[in-house]
């Protein structure tokens, strides 16, 4: 059986060709009369392999988020290492100076791999709807290979936290 939502301000009208929904004109977009706030946002790279000299993927991370805006607080690598990852996670969330923690490595299904654990332990709430994204957008890119990536997210004190793969 197929349902139709209509939001708040707007309607959703499937087109017929895919049977996917199509936003109208006046459904909402990004309101540009409200001011921009940055972020203050921490990055860790999680890697047995790497160095802050080397760390592509850290480095575009904190190239992006600050060439955006943002505020990059923190920055650390440190090695595929559970009770580690979830010291610098810990010590993040209880800084009042970090309102989001993004992470790169750690993600694949190797037995070093242990960063959506990690989270777990010191997460209070999921947010299942950023892998499944996640992935979906990779796939556009690299096919089924994004399988193995465990991106995840989660919330811990008011603080997000982003676990995806390492992209370099």
């Amino acid at each position: 059986m197929e349902m139709f939502f209509r939001p708040a301000g707007g309607s959703k009208q499937p087109n017929h060709a895919t049977g996917h929904f199509q936003p109208e004109e006046d459904m909402e977009r990004i309101d540009e009369n409200r001011a921009f706030r940055p972020l203050k946002i921490a990055v860790l790279a999680v890697s047995d392999s790497r160095t802050l000299a080397d760390d592509r993927s850290g480095q575009l991370l904190c190239d992006r988020l600050t060439s955006s805006g943002h505020l990059l607080q923190a920055r650390e690598i440190i090695p595929d290492d559970q009770p580690r990852v979830e010291q610098v996670l810990r010590g993040w969330i209880a800084d009042p100076e970090i309102e989001v923690v993004l992470t790169t490595g750690g993600t694949g299904v190797t037995g070093r791999d242990v960063t959506p654990e990690a989270l777990r332990a010191v997460r209070e709430k999921d947010i299942p709807g950023f892998g499944e994204l996640f992935r979906m957008l990779s796939y556009q890119s690299i096919g089924t290979s994004t399988i193995q990536s465990r991106a995840t997210a989660g919330v811990a004190q008011g603080t997000y936290i982003i676990v995806r793969q390492n992209t370099s």
